[in-house]
């Protein structure tokens, strides 16, 4: 498996360049790119190939490969709002994740696929979302980009029973999920998940999480919370994922860098490289 970790991971306004040296540094063999509003650093929804392909050629100057593009940017126009408008501006965040992933040599995006809400129903934002990402398939399939659904805290597809279903509906290879081993710990055990969803899983998201804190404050370092990570490694062998385990934390309050080679070391262990062995 690769050693990957988020653009978040990074200090705010850090630099490509400064992003991709301390990645190098720190032994990582990839970093997940976010779309992020006009004037962030990196990728945005006004980012031209040309832009795009200078990003790649910084990131191989450094051995980094480029695997996955999330955003944050489907929570303030949700593909399951029921505002036809709304709706139209996420999916075109979405075609600009698959443009953009296409462009850089990624295979797969991560797509939250909406919140359910006062406001929004769950079987509304079922059926809102799932017709929204099937419009986006074909483009996905033209490009050969993976649309891959996150679970995330939006009270939505909470069991993994549930998951496959609402991604075997969409009958498509393009549809998989970009599973978050840290998120489902409020509500179920990701060795589990990992072995239910099997082959419909494209990319991995690792971070730890304390049950007993129970909210936003709980994520911890990676080897510090609540993940039997000696049953996810597993887990993920048997089912055969050999891709990238993307570490999406948040920088320390002091000295914010030290997280990135702290979270390096950790990785090599979940991932059995180093002689410390979590087996």
């Amino acid at each position: 498996m690769l050693k990957g970790i988020n653009q978040w991971g990074f200090p705010e306004g850090t630099s490509m360049e400064d992003i991709f040296h301390h990645a190098e540094v720190a032994g990582y063999d990839a970093v997940e790119l976010n779309l992020n509003p006009a004037g962030g650093i990196g990728l945005t929804m006004e980012s031209t190939t040309r832009e795009a392909q200078a990003i790649l050629a910084l990131a191989s100057r450094h051995g980094i490969k480029l695997r996955s593009l999330s955003t944050s940017l489907l929570w303030r126009t949700p593909l399951s709002s029921a505002d036809p408008d709304v709706r139209a501006l996420g999916a075109a965040v979405v075609t600009k994740q698959i443009e953009l992933a296409s462009l850089l040599g990624m295979d797969t995006i991560l797509v939250v696929p909406g919140a359910v809400n006062a406001d929004n129903s769950y079987d509304e934002c079922y059926t809102r979302s799932q017709e929204e990402i099937k419009k986006l398939l074909p483009l996905a399939q033209q490009h050969g980009v993976y649309i891959g659904i996150e679970n995330v805290w939006n009270k939505f597809l909470l069991s993994p029973l549930e998951m496959n279903r609402y991604i075997d509906e969409m009958d498509s290879k393009m549809a998989g999920v970009y599973f978050d081993v840290g998120n489902i710990l409020l509500y179920g055990f990701p060795e589990q998940w990992i072995r239910i969803l099997g082959s419909r899983i494209r990319k991995i998201h690792v971070k730890d999480f304390n049950t007993q804190v129970g909210n936003g404050a709980g994520f911890v370092p990676l080897l510090s919370g609540n993940v039997n990570w000696v049953q996810v490694h597993q887990a993920l062998q048997e089912i055969g994922y050999t891709d990238t385990l993307t570490a999406e934390l948040s920088p320390y309050a002091a000295n914010p860098f030290q997280m990135v080679y702290d979270t390096s070391h950790q990785l090599d262990i979940i991932i059995g490289r180093s002689s410390i062995s979590a087996n």
